[in-house]
């Protein structure tokens, strides 16, 4: 999804006086980086004009991840919040298609190591340490499909639930990689002949990564709070082409 593709609205999911979290949708950026200096829409310029006030990011989603994203309305809301991300409370469950069959479930506990930033860490003399990092996975389908996409007459994909504990950069695209079923669509940790598949067969070419749930305490009334996000059309044409919607609903 191209700049010009992109909402001008993003589906609000809920909204009070202190919190606003949205559907943020594959291709857009959470707020300004030095990553992507011709970008010029953002997901936090976005709700601001959407809401008319000034809203406060607490944690982040990758620019080609879709899902649930979640702003603060003020500056003391926004360090309580963070506080809860930071203590790994927050629980978040995402949806992802993998390349090949994946177990049906474990845990990958592999620590990960920052990749020096070319401005932030200009100045930096020793390299970052490792971070703990730990995800939680669970097989929720299976499809053999007739295509010869590498070596073999058929292709293997599943569909999976992850669970981060920890929100590390990368964190689930660098796991599942390390696991040896990269997601379908990642330009960076991924295979290029899958992503490139998916996107002649399926008209699919983005990250088919997806924040589905996340579940909170309220920042001020200390309420359970469940957060939802849907799918988006790209993903939900693969689902459809591989009988998955089932499974994928089961999920939520």
């Amino acid at each position: 999804m191209t700049t010009t593709e992109l909402p001008k609205t993003l589906p609000v999911l809920f909204q009070d006086e202190y919190v606003v979290a949205v559907d943020k949708p594959s291709g857009l950026l959470v707020h300004r980086s030095p990553i992507d200096r011709h970008e010029t829409r953002f997901a936090l310029q976005l709700v601001r004009d959407q809401i008319g006030q000034r809203v406060y990011p607490v944690h982040r989603l990758d620019k080609p991840t879709s899902g649930v994203l979640l702003f603060a309305l003020n500056s003391e809301v926004a360090r309580a919040l963070s506080d809860q991300f930071a203590a790994h409370s927050v629980a978040k469950r995402y949806l992802a298609v993998v390349r090949g069959y994946c177990p049906e479930y474990g845990e990958i506990d592999h620590p990960i190591t920052d990749k020096p930033d070319k401005i932030a860490d200009r100045n930096r003399t020793q390299p970052r340490p490792a971070q703990p990092a730990l995800t939680r996975y669970e097989r929720l389908a299976t499809v053999e499909i007739p295509h010869v996409v590498e070596r073999y007459p058929q292709t293997r994909y599943s569909l999976v639930a992850l669970d981060p504990v920890q929100g590390r950069k990368h964190q689930l695209r660098r796991h599942m990689k390390h696991l040896g079923y990269p997601i379908i669509g990642d330009a960076k940790y991924g295979k290029g002949v899958h992503n490139r598949f998916f996107a002649s067969e399926y008209g699919c070419d983005r990250l088919l990564l997806a924040c589905t749930t996340m579940e909170i305490r309220h920042p001020v009334t200390d309420d359970a709070l469940l957060l939802r996000a849907g799918l988006g059309p790209r993903f939900k044409r693969v689902l459809q082409a591989f009988g998955w919607e089932k499974a994928a609903v089961a999920s939520l």
